[in-house]
């Protein structure tokens, strides 16, 4: 363990025998630093708040601490930092709300400078914010999602798998899985993200029922429902379209609408980078 002698660590706080702690590091009571977590100088660790394995958090960072919201009434709330995530410069991560609650980050996540989660949010694995992504309360990102920088999003708004949400967006409604979504505001839907979808592996048949997907539901002039309707009915199952249908059906903000200004490209539309457009 190398702790440096300049911070201030709550007695009741558990540390890993290998933890790294820096200058002017500041450990809340009943936290849990796991094995290999690194802590750069000045970072902020509030009270019940743990920090997975081989985590790394850069200067300056505050996580765990209490929630900004007017309902808070000082319950014992947490907050989790996954294992290998990435926490970097500033960064803020707020507890929960209610008592029980919690705000998650998942596994290997990189949380880029400036970075807000607000209270009870959930992040996923393998999420990738840019620098000054701002989340509001309960927002929740499903494992995978690349957001880029300055993008705000609304309390209770969703994110997908393998979403792109384009950077300086306005989210106020859910961001569908596998495709692009950018904006300000509101964020609409572009397309597929098909280089990503590539770089996941996801198969070639699974990608063309995701662009048929996108067809239905934003190129075939029928609303949400009967888009839906008739994914269950025309297109062929798989994990990735079950998914799918079950993002759209369990949508409370409703799920975010369609640029009709850009023009289908058909096959060609696979070549398209749209990650480096909307990135």
């Amino acid at each position: 363990m190398t702790i440096h002698s300049n911070t201030q660590i709550d007695p009741s706080a558990v540390i890993a025998d290998d933890a790294e702690v820096s200058l002017g590091v500041v450990i809340g009571p009943n936290s849990v630093i796991e094995t290999g977590v690194e802590l750069g100088p000045h970072v902020v660790i509030g009270p019940n708040t743990t920090i997975r394995d081989g985590a790394r958090i850069y200067p300056g960072a505050v996580i765990g601490t209490e929630p900004q919201d007017a309902k808070y009434d000082g319950s014992p709330t947490k907050c989790e930092i996954g294992c290998r995530t990435i926490v970097r410069e500033y960064c803020t991560i707020n507890r929960g709300t209610k008592a029980s609650g919690a705000t998650i980050v998942g596994d290997d996540c990189m949380l880029m400078s400036y970075t807000h989660v607000a209270h009870d949010c959930r992040i996923g694995n393998h999420v990738v914010t840019a620098s000054g992504v701002l989340f509001g309360g309960h927002c929740e990102v499903h494992e995978k999602a690349i957001i880029g920088g300055g993008t705000g999003f609304h309390q209770f708004v969703r994110v997908g798998k393998l979403a792109m949400v384009g950077g300086i967006s306005g989210v106020r409604q859910d961001c569908p899985p596998y495709m692009i979504t950018a904006g300000s505001p509101p964020a609409v839907v572009f397309g597929v993200n098909t280089i990503g979808l590539k770089r996941n592996d996801i198969s070639p048949a699974s990608r063309k029922l995701i662009k048929a997907a996108y067809k239905l539901l934003y190129r075939s002039g029928l609303n949400v429902e009967d888009a839906v309707s008739k994914i269950k009915s025309d297109l062929e199952k798989s994990s990735e379209i079950d998914y799918l249908i079950e993002f759209y059906e369990t949508s409370n903000r409703g799920v975010a609408r369609g640029h009709q200004e850009i023009k289908f490209a058909g096959d060609q539309e696979d070549e398209m980078d749209h990650s480096m457009r909307f990135a």
